[in-house]
């Protein structure tokens, strides 16, 4: 099915060495169109499906690509024809849907295998896939990962412990959109390990865990609040009828963490931390209490390791920056225990893989002469602080109020009401109050 599919992108105009642009949401499609993206020199430009008006013309518009496979849900085609003079002539686009005709005529295509000479100008720096931020700063930021880095592999490679590969192994139920990091992630984790992908093509608490017992699947994928959404719906006298061992994602939070492996019996949780285009990255393989909440751990030997790699600095809340003395100009480094925001030791701007055509957004991501004149370092945007070798998340740079004189943390507030019975979820947020004294 991947090599009609390449036949069929051909036959649509790509070329070795543009992307393709997917609003396709999960399916078996969705895994063949990406095969067949690689098999004639491509990548696929993996766009939030979500997205409409200016968000979506952007992250088009970013992607460079002539075609884009539309999905044939009816609330994505909609998204789609509300933008089609744009898509069409603003940006000169092909529009494909992917309906039940077109998946048909595919099906009838010679099942070759595409010539080599349209892998010929591959180089392990060219883009796997093109992955989008989450806007949280701004329209999205593109990122292209590249084979070189072996992102999904290396990234992926402590949830393999103790799963089965091949025939007869285990099996991977992966519901998170695969427009997304995560998602994408398990998606060619599995396809390179040899692991079954068990596809879920949108999450849904109710449906969830039916999905997980028809599948068979034995590891499982979460993102954000998921495992809140599935801790906070009724009990079900079958929580626990699954084999579900290992729960792999990011995001749970410490009020979720224990609740979900007692209510639904799963052993394992693989927390791990990082974003889209991140060079800092932290995993915790937990089976216990002693790490548990933690989004990573270190032992000793890495520690020592990275003791001037990875650096907390102290953050001026009032900027909403990194803090600076302002007679040297340098930025203070604050002790593991404390925590701040942390930045990446990097010896050239080449660590970084930057953001796709977006050179000022890329420059913006490195802090030069912070302890000394010349020094290069990557910032992540998030605070973070190390107790006894146990990373744990404290907020989003800016992702703060005063309160007395006291920097508080918006995570740490939501984490505490998050364990009130009753409260089943919980945001917060400053906002600036009238001085009374005026």
């Amino acid at each position: 099915m991947a090599c009609r599919y390449s036949q069929f992108l051909l036959s649509q105009g790509i070329q070795p060495g543009e992307l393709v642009a997917f609003y396709l949401i999960n399916s078996p499609e969705f895994v063949f169109s990406y095969l067949a993206t690689w098999a004639i020199g491509t990548a696929p430009a993996l766009i939030n499906y979500n997205l409409g008006g200016d968000a979506l013309i952007h992250c088009l518009k970013l992607s460079g690509s002539k075609v884009v496979m539309v999905d044939e849900d009816a609330e994505c085609r909609a998204r789609i024809e509300e933008s089609r003079s744009r898509i069409e002539g603003e940006l000169g686009m092909k529009i494909v849907i992917m309906d039940h005709e077109t998946r048909q005529m595919l099906s009838t295509m010679e099942a070759k295998r595409p010539e080599h000479k349209y892998r010929a100008k591959l180089t392990p720096r060219s883009p796997m896939c093109l992955l989008y931020t989450s806007g949280t700063t701004g329209l999205p930021k593109a990122v292209a990962f590249d084979l070189a880095k072996q992102w999904n592999i290396t990234h992926f490679r402590q949830a393999y412990n103790g799963l089965k590969t091949g025939p007869g192994g285990d099996r991977w139920y992966d519901t998170m959109p695969y427009y997304h990091g995560t998602g994408n992630t398990v998606l060619v984790g599995c396809l390179c390990a040899g692991l079954t992908l068990c596809i879920g093509r949108k999450f849904s608490v109710s449906r969830f865990w039916e999905d997980v017992r028809d599948s068979k699947a034995t590891a499982l994928v979460y993102v954000g609040e998921t495992a809140r959404y599935l801790v906070n719906a009724p009990p079900n006298p079958r929580d626990r009828d699954h084999r579900v061992k290992l729960a792999y994602g990011n995001g749970m939070r410490p009020d979720v963490w224990e609740k979900f492996r007692e209510r639904f019996g799963i052993a394992t949780i693989s927390e791990f931390f990082n974003s889209s285009e991140g060079v800092f990255a932290l995993s915790n393989w937990n089976a216990g209490p002693y790490t548990a909440s933690a989004v990573g751990h270190d032992g000793a030997i890495k520690r020592w390791m990275m003791r001037n790699v990875y650096v907390p600095l102290a953050i001026d809340h009032e900027k909403g920056d990194i803090w600076r003395d302002s007679t040297t100009g340098f930025a203070k480094r604050m002790p593991y225990e404390e925590g701040g925001e942390l930045v990446v030791k990097v010896p050239d701007e080449s660590a970084f893989i930057g953001y796709w055509n977006n050179p000022e957004a890329t420059k913006k991501k490195f802090l030069r002469d912070v302890f000394q004149k010349g020094d290069l370092y990557y910032r992540t945007g998030d605070a973070l602080r190390r107790v006894e070798g146990k990373w744990m998340f404290m907020d989003r740079l800016g992702d703060t109020f005063r309160w007395k004189g006291e920097n508080v943390s918006t995570a740490e507030v939501a984490e505490c009401l998050g364990k009130f019975p009753g409260v089943a979820e919980a945001n917060v947020y400053g906002v600036e109050l009238p001085c009374k004294c005026c």
